[in-house]
């Protein structure tokens, strides 16, 4: 079996890093609050600086994580733990290349047992 190649990251200051992986943790936040709004799916964001913690319906969580010094973003879902770098404007998967967002619907999909996609800003 051959493992996907995921390119290597795309390189960040640290302020670059801040800025695009808070855009991330604020895109999935709006998507949450439009969600709330329009009463399509009841999850409770909070969030502490770099850690967002969605409560899903059901009592599961998604954990999504900001990593500084190694410049990722993690998730931590039921499914299991994801690592995310940055590859030319997009966060995708360091083991299997997928996209963070993409990969977070997913997740997101199976814990809330009704399709729902998050997009970024």
């Amino acid at each position: 079996m051959t493992l996907p190649t995921v390119p290597a990251a795309t390189p960040l200051s640290d302020a670059d890093y801040r800025s695009r992986s808070g855009a991330a943790l604020a895109a999935i936040e709006a998507c949450v609050d439009r969600w709330l709004d329009e009463d399509v799916v009841d999850i409770d964001a909070h969030r502490t600086g770099g850690l967002l913690e969605l409560s899903m319906p059901g009592g599961s969580k998604l954990i999504i994580n900001t990593q500084p010094p190694l410049q990722e973003i993690w998730l931590a879902a039921r499914a299991g733990g994801y690592h995310f770098r940055h590859v030319e404007g997009r966060w995708l998967d360091t083991r299997s290349g997928a996209e963070f967002f993409e990969l977070l619907s997913i997740q997101a999909s199976a814990q809330a047992g009704k399709a729902l996609r998050f997009e970024p800003a």
